[in-house]
């Protein structure tokens, strides 16, 4: 989803850093749901990076910019120990060391899509930039390895990385994939278009968001940024919104009414439960906020987003 809308902010913009688009390479997994139009050559693969030839055949032409959202998701990574370390780790691992492979003095900006699942229990009120990373699940193990990967091919100067570490993505559009955080955007995308939600967890759990805008807008950053400001420390945690469960019902009451909260029903999951405990809540992204990434301030300017990206800026439910 990310990099289908990354895929038409390029088109729509046509340059990246001041510089022009020529050539813009889609792979992934599945075929794309829509064909992207623009007004430089799009060209659509589908493979798995996980098998080294693909992840030579990709970077060939030696693509200046490269970004990496290939992965297996929070839940079923945890699930499928095999399918996450394959995709997940070998996948990256693929990737950079099929650029190691060139000749010469090829040296692309790599922007890696991580996860504050990199951080696990137990945690501070408060995250900072320099508090460590020991995840708590298999998903975050993966994409800390993956940051250490990045860091260390670029100090070896193969690659010009820029590690994002993403806060959970609301709301999504679309069908539930099977991230364990699928939930928080399945009870606001439900509600706002008429249909039953289900909530896994208590309301006062805290959580940190920031909308599919947002998440393009950091990729756009980061492959654009002067790297040479972020020195040796090239793994960032993004900037979002901490609101609890219970703070999102309420925007959705503001933004749609009683109608749409009534359309949330609890139905605890335990296990959902354990592995979003271990998650952080909020965290002081002023290294990120320095260098110019921005998000949105308050969960009903998501909701807002979702509104107006998805729905036409008009509400299926009744307002409030």
């Amino acid at each position: 989803m990310i990099g289908a809308k990354l895929g038409q902010q390029l088109a729509r913009a046509g340059s990246l850093g001041g510089r022009s688009i020529d050539h813009l390479h889609l792979a992934d997994i599945a075929e794309p749901g829509t064909q992207l139009t623009a007004g430089f050559e799009v060209e659509t693969v589908v493979a798995d990076l996980a098998r080294p030839e693909v992840a030579s055949r990709l970077v060939a032409e030696r693509p200046e910019t490269i970004f990496h959202l290939a992965a297996v998701v929070s839940g079923e990574a945890e699930e499928d120990l095999d399918k996450g370390y394959r995709v997940n780790l070998d996948g990256t691992r693929c990737l950079l060391e099929a650029i190691r492979a060139l000749d010469g003095d090829y040296r692309p900006r790599l922007v890696f899509a991580s996860s504050i699942a990199v951080f696990g229990a137990p945690l501070p009120d408060v995250i900072g930039d320099d508090f460590r990373t020991v995840p708590r699940t298999s998903y975050g193990t993966q994409k800390a390895m993956c940051e250490l990967l990045l860091s260390d091919y670029t100090r070896r100067g193969i690659v010009d990385g820029v590690a994002i570490r993403l806060p959970t993505i609301s709301v999504r559009p679309g069908t539930p994939n099977r991230a364990a955080s699928g939930f928080f955007s399945s009870i606001i995308r439900e509600p706002l278009n008429g249909r039953v939600a289900t909530l896994p967890v208590p309301e006062e759990i805290r959580h940190w968001h920031a909308s599919p805008r947002a998440a393009v807008a950091f990729l756009v950053h980061a492959a654009t940024i002067d790297s040479g400001l972020l020195g040796d420390e090239r793994c960032l945690t993004m900037p979002g919104v901490s609101v609890t469960v219970a703070g999102q019902i309420e925007a959705l009451r503001r933004v749609a009414g009683a109608d749409a909260v009534g359309l949330i029903r609890r139905e605890p999951d335990p296990s959902v439960l354990e592995m979003i405990a271990s998650w952080p809540r909020e965290f002081d992204t002023s290294r990120a906020s320095a260098l110019g990434f921005r998000a949105e301030e308050t969960y009903e300017e998501i909701i807002g987003v979702y509104v107006e990206d998805e729905l036409g800026g008009t509400l299926p439910v009744a307002g409030p």
